[in-house]
């Protein structure tokens, strides 16, 4: 009789608490999800990334924005060092700013499919433009209380 293998054991292991080497673009990045210990409640998690870097694919110059991640669990949790190394990833990979926030939202959703997920990502200026990039999907619960991303907008050299 042959038994089945436990859902642990065919599953690679966290990247986290190991030595792990930075992803060469955002398609090669693992992101590691954990079970949510209170998937029956709706709360909110907030991720900020203020440095966050990516390319230009016409001219290969260094983009950079702050990006804030909200979103309210369902099942599943996404690993913290997992998704610092997935953003990370997006410091050699050329893409416009547009792209790189709806690409890391759409992302984010497919491997922990929240209740609700909302990215803003603002963008310093290229071209003496700051472009803010909002993407959000499904429905914020009612019960569900989300503060501003506390992010304000480009003023210049104040």
């Amino acid at each position: 009789m042959s038994r089945k293998p436990r859902p642990a054991a065919t599953k690679a292991p966290l990247q986290l608490g190991r030595p792990v080497t930075l992803p060469a673009s955002p398609e090669e990045a693992k992101l590691d999800r954990v079970p949510n210990p209170h998937a029956g409640t709706d709360y909110l998690v907030r991720f900020a990334a203020p440095e966050f870097t990516s390319l230009c694919p016409i001219t290969g110059q260094p983009d950079f924005a702050h990006l804030v991640i909200d979103y309210v669990p369902g099942n599943w949790l996404v690993e913290s060092k997992a998704l610092k190394l997935y953003l990370a990833s997006f410091r050699n990979h050329g893409a416009f700013h547009e792209d790189c926030t709806v690409a890391i939202g759409q992302r984010l959703v497919r491997e922990i499919k929240p209740r609700w997920l909302r990215i803003g990502g603002y963008w310093y200026p290229r071209g003496g433009i700051p472009i803010d990039v909002f993407w959000q999907s499904g429905r914020l619960p009612k019960n569900v209380w989300v503060p501003d991303q506390g992010v304000p907008p480009y003023r210049g050299r104040g």
